[in-house]
């Protein structure tokens, strides 16, 4: 099982810090991240320079933010500036997001997935200009408002790679299917081992079964929350009020992916007070309302005996990259010790 790490997006200076100590210790990758603050290509770009070996991966770059086209060209930019190093992770985030902050309609978040991997693919194979005629991408564009002097056109650059991994970030079923079938690997956030084989392994064989098997290398790449002390509870009580934010806030009321995912664990009646207490403004009260058997199944917490103990677990399910959500360099030594 290899190891990842997942920077957030409030602190970008510490952030490189940390992944220069992850390149150090010998991880696989570090991953970026985006929502409406800082992005997810900047510190991809100063990492790759500032480092050597470790793998630099976005998790995510929102797919309302930019063209595939764009993406493909980002890519093949830091593809070749990296040595070959880069991840493609890709999300389309919520509602919230697309509409509130990219001003992109939501629509159909399957199919316009679909048709984004498939141009990002298209562009960076560079064995023909690039068409793409479909409900949500018209490459060249061919609308009633169009000049007519559109034409399909060849990345001008010759892509290091035209295999760069792509990952996808789902939740709902229906998108884990997809992950499964269409990427080279998934990013799932909340990834509870103990649930895999009841909650995400259908939708996952479904995917595989659509591709014609499981490819060798697809990468099952959960993001997982990481706090190190002695004392259990208080790394528990340091991540409830992070999940409460997801779990009570991160959509409205009936259209909340990660509300919907913790129902689907088994916490039904928990994830609805959470919600109500964090939509009514009572932030404390649902980050108290986060029962410690999630956060259990979805972190790892506590001193060394314990996380190395529940390490077993994530082997089981088998997690191929261990994508750490970690800010202590602490957490990262540990870890790297514990998976040698």
């Amino acid at each position: 099982m290899r190891l990842g790490l997942q920077l957030g997006y409030d602190d970008p200076s510490a952030a490189v810090a940390l992944a220069q100590e992850a390149d150090r210790l010998g991880f696989h990758s570090v991953w970026t991240s985006e929502a409406y603050g800082t992005d997810a290509v900047t510190p991809m770009a100063w990492i790759a320079a500032t480092t050597e070996r470790i793998n630099v991966g976005s998790a995510i770059m929102q797919m309302p933010a930019r063209t595939p086209a764009a993406t493909a060209s980002t890519v093949a930019t830091l593809d070749i500036l990296s040595g070959g190093r880069v991840l493609l992770g890709l999300g389309t985030s919520g509602p919230q997001v697309a509409e509130g902050w990219h001003g992109q309609p939501w629509g159909k978040p399957l199919a316009r997935t679909r048709e984004y991997v498939e141009i990002v693919r298209a562009i960076l194979r560079r064995d023909a200009p690039v068409e793409h005629h479909g409900a949500h991408y018209d490459v060249p564009y061919s609308g009633a408002d169009a000049t007519g002097l559109g034409r399909p056109l060849k990345i001008i650059v010759h892509p290091l790679r035209a295999d760069v991994p792509i990952y996808l970030a789902a939740i709902g079923p229906r998108n884990v299917a997809l992950a499964a079938e269409i990427a080279d690997g998934w990013l799932p956030i909340f990834f509870s081992p103990e649930r895999f084989a009841d909650v995400h392994l259908p939708a996952l064989e479904e995917g595989f079964a659509a591709r014609g098997g499981r490819p060798d290398g697809w990468d099952l790449a959960p993001l997982v929350p990481v706090v190190v002390a002695d004392d259990v509870q208080t790394c528990r009580d340091f991540l409830k009020p992070m999940i409460a934010l997801y779990v009570g806030g991160m959509g409205a009321r009936g259209q909340n992916f990660y509300t919907r995912l913790a129902q689907r664990y088994g916490f039904e009646a928990e994830a609805a007070t959470i919600q109500e207490l964090y939509l009514a403004g009572k932030k404390g009260e649902a980050a108290a309302a986060v029962p410690d058997a999630l956060v259990d199944e979805i972190a790892l917490v506590g001193g060394r005996e314990r996380i190395g103990d529940r390490l077993d677990v994530w082997r089981a399910a088998g997690v191929t990259t261990l994508v750490l959500q970690a800010r202590q360099p602490e957490a990262l030594r540990l870890l790297a010790e514990l998976t040698q």
